[in-house]
């Protein structure tokens, strides 16, 4: 299957070189282009890529305002987005993952990289640089609850009472970082028992994707964040 693609950046050259790269690889395609996240909504719904590039700092409407609107619809459950951001470590990411974005990737990263993203979030199946992912999560939750101006959980503690004990500790290894392959190991169980775990934990939570959980295991109070 062809992974069709959406680039949403207000900066022309940097779509255009986007465009090159994934047109190149035979299992892609770019499906359209976004100046801006109204734009990127509009085409996201007429073009039902299976993954969106989106840039968070955008004008008018930006990417933390459009995944949200694409998350929120119904008809487009089944894009991915991944938020491309200049800094390593922006405070913005949360948001969008909050909102419902697969994953994260820095501007700087190597077009091997940009490429493999675009697979894995089409895929669904592992969350995007999971350990830089959770890292940066764990950061910006430890600053908000040291300042008391966190933002309001996602899932309360009683709702994680929905889970199975077993159920439970996939998920704290899923908000570790660790692919189905890790936890299968480490638990002494297939990977497709572990995946199941994975979709009866998303599915109890309301979680779109793996990005969610984590960010959920945090927000709950299941797993606490730590600064370095």
């Amino acid at each position: 299957m062809t992974i069709r693609v959406l680039l949403a950046d207000d900066q022309t050259l940097l779509r255009s070189a986007f465009r090159v790269l994934v047109d190149s690889e035979p299992d892609m395609e770019v499906v359209g282009e976004a100046a801006d996240g109204a734009q990127a909504v509009a085409l996201a719904r007429s073009t039902r890529p299976d993954v969106v590039l989106m840039d968070i700092r955008m004008p008018g409407t930006d990417g933390l305002a459009a995944t949200r609107m694409i998350s929120a619809d119904p008809d487009l459950a089944m894009v991915r987005i991944v938020m491309l951001t200049t800094f390593e470590v922006d405070e913005y990411v949360v948001q969008s993952l909050r909102a419902g974005a697969s994953g994260f990737l820095g501007k700087g990263a190597e077009p091997e990289e940009l490429l493999n993203a675009i697979r894995i979030a089409a895929a669904g199946e592992a969350l995007l640089s999971p350990v830089a992912t959770k890292g940066l999560i764990a950061t910006f939750l430890a600053q908000g609850a040291a300042s008391g101006e966190g933002p309001e959980p996602a899932v309360s503690s009683e709702r994680l009472d929905a889970l199975t004990g077993r159920e439970r500790e996939v998920l704290v290894l899923v908000a570790g970082g660790h692919s189905n392959d890790e936890i299968a190991e480490r638990l002494q169980v297939s990977p497709l028992t572990v995946k199941t775990h994975v979709n009866r934990a998303m599915a109890k939570l309301g979680a779109r994707d793996r990005a969610q959980l984590v960010v959920i295991a945090y927000e709950s109070g299941l797993v606490r964040p730590r600064v370095e």
